[in-house]
């Protein structure tokens, strides 16, 4: 499921409709005109037709505004800091590719400090979306296969997971709350590694879906009882051991009779127990969280994120 990857925000040029500049940012045009009446955060110009036309330098306000707002800052500090910064020629002015290819080097040398500064930058400059898909998944592809290839040992990859999993949960502090469809995302019983359900997580999260996330080694029993009180919109699972899908399928097929399940990881891409309907969460985070947010809230492909503070 994997696709081109989409680098919002970066080398845009011309005015942009309100509808695109919301699609870029992530945030509903609802929203956008709150922040422009409220604190004055963008300054559109308008069309002869009196469309409103926005600028790059308002894509990175906005940008900008989402940043602070996830730090935990009020909103209209984080307004006022935004309007603030100096904007560079581009969105980003980052080439995520090259902060990408750091994160490998950072791991090989046991570098915390290095790789922190790293996940600093992409952190602070990029969108959610290019963050998991441009940065953080493919340098996790790339360790795993030095692992495979004998050039990265165990430590340096657990290292590696250790630092951005960490950063990742800080991410996603507070993804809980909202006024959107909630979903449930569990690891398999015995499996240990969540990173791929971690960053499907916040990409669902940046579409307006409030998560509620189990972790791994997640007893599907739990997990059943947990729907029966919170019915959610969606349950997602993980595992990269098709041994573990395979001793489970009786009880993922009886979750999947009464709730909407998918399945994502190396465990349920290889397993014969076609359970429930196959997802790509590690290595396609983004594009399954938007499929999925447009199959199944109709006509809406990013949904409109809390009422602004």
């Amino acid at each position: 499921m994997s696709k081109a990857v989409t680098l919002r925000g970066v080398n845009s040029s011309g005015p942009l409709r309100i509808g695109e500049l919301a699609r870029r940012a992530g945030v509903s045009p609802e929203l956008l005109r709150a922040w422009e009446r409220r604190y004055e955060l963008v300054r559109p110009e308008r069309s002869p037709g009196g469309l409103r036309l926005y600028s790059a330098g308002d894509l990175q306000r906005v940008q900008a505004m989402r940043r602070h707002l996830a730090s935990g800052m009020a909103a209209a500090e984080a307004a006022d800091l935004a309007k603030r910064e100096p904007r560079s020629g581009t969105p980003t002015g980052l080439d995520p590719a090259a902060l990408q290819a750091q994160i490998p080097e950072a791991a090989a040398a046991l570098d915390e400090p290095g790789l922190q500064g790293v996940l600093d930058t992409a952190i602070g400059a990029l969108t959610v979306d290019t963050l998991l898909d441009a940065v953080v998944l493919p340098a996790l592809r790339e360790i795993g296969l030095g692992w495979q290839r004998g050039e990265m040992t165990v430590a340096q990859e657990h290292f590696a997971t250790s630092v951005i999993r960490g950063r990742l949960l800080a991410l996603a502090r507070d993804w809980g709350r909202g006024l959107g469809p909630v979903a449930v995302l569990a690891c398999m019983p015995r499996e240990r590694h969540d990173l791929g359900l971690l960053a499907f997580g916040l990409a669902l999260h940046s579409r307006g879906w409030r998560i509620v996330y189990l972790g791994s080694d997640t007893p599907l029993d739990s997990v059943d009882q947990l729907c029966g009180r919170l019915t959610p919109q969606l349950i997602a699972l993980s595992s990269v051991d098709p041994e573990l899908v395979e001793s489970a399928a009786p009880r993922i097929r009886k979750l999947a009779r009464g709730q909407r399940v998918v399945a994502g990881g190396t465990g349920f891409e290889s397993s014969p127990a076609k359970s429930v309907r196959p997802a790509t969460i590690a290595g396609g985070a983004v594009d399954t969280a938007e499929e999925l947010t447009q199959s199944m809230i109709p006509g809406r492909s990013r949904l409109a994120p809390d009422a602004p503070p």
